[in-house]
């Protein structure tokens, strides 16, 4: 049996083991392959569980283990290096090779919605997931601030978000988890009432579908999209690598 699945913590909200369940039924290859999802409070218990599932081939990684887990591989890709953040790990010969699916994901989904006025970004955030976007932030030549409760290099607080800071930074993309389910009425903190047209507004969420933080866009007649896209686009980056 080929063992995939998800490290994180909590798992509640996972898309990966369904998405892959049924990946594998379509293949015709439920006989030889499963994924399920590995739920650890401490990324201290990786070990034993790769030493309880010896057949592990490869696993995604999500909160909060995606900047944790580099310490256990043996090899990373030159993406991962720089962003700091893996969140897909291939198992050869019982070595870890770490890579980053989030990028791929992101950049594909989110370049319908680009415009030539998007050419500063802040980023909610300052997890694994926000150093990926940072990472295609970089490549597309878009300047960006993250935004977290504390200020530090290249970060701004919530709170220095006025007038002048939204007129300019004009796609907004919330990598933290405020909004995902069962939270459904939270939202980032930011001040809508500036947003207008020319803002777009990503939400690495995907459930629920339309978030408070998108609907909040939407009604200041913003463009907005969630997170459902880039996962399956990273998810098929991920069988590809397990694969190769």
């Amino acid at each position: 049996m080929q063992l995939y699945g998800l490290l994180g913590y909590p798992l509640t909200h996972s898309f990966s083991q369904r998405y892959f369940s049924e990946k594998f039924k379509e293949l015709g290859l439920t006989e030889s392959h499963a994924y399920q999802n590995f739920e650890v409070p401490s990324i201290d218990a990786f070990p034993a569980l790769l030493q309880k599932y010896p057949d592990v081939r490869g696993f995604n990684v999500t909160i909060p283990y995606k900047k944790q887990i580099m310490r256990f591989l043996y090899e990373m890709n030159d993406a991962v290096k720089e962003m700091g953040a893996c969140n897909c790990v291939q198992i050869k010969n019982n070595k870890l090779y770490g890579y980053n699916t989030d990028i791929i994901g992101f950049e594909q989904s989110l370049q319908p919605f680009l415009k030539p006025s998007h050419t500063h970004a802040l980023i909610l955030g300052t997890g694994g997931a926000a150093a990926a976007v940072a990472y295609v932030l970089r490549k597309l030549q878009i300047s960006y601030l993250f935004v977290s409760r504390n200020s530090g290099e290249q970060t701004i607080q919530y709170q220095q978000l006025d007038a002048v800071f939204l007129s300019k930074y004009t796609l907004i993309i919330n990598t933290s988890p405020v909004g995902q389910y069962p939270h459904l009425t939270a939202s980032p903190d930011i001040p809508y009432e500036l947003l207008g047209p020319n803002h777009h507004l990503y939400d690495l969420i995907y459930n629920p579908e339309t978030t408070r933080f998108m609907e909040l866009g939407k009604q200041q007649g913003a463009t907005v999209q969630n997170g459902y896209e880039m996962l399956v686009l990273q998810a098929e980056e991920s069988w590809r690598i397990w694969n190769s």
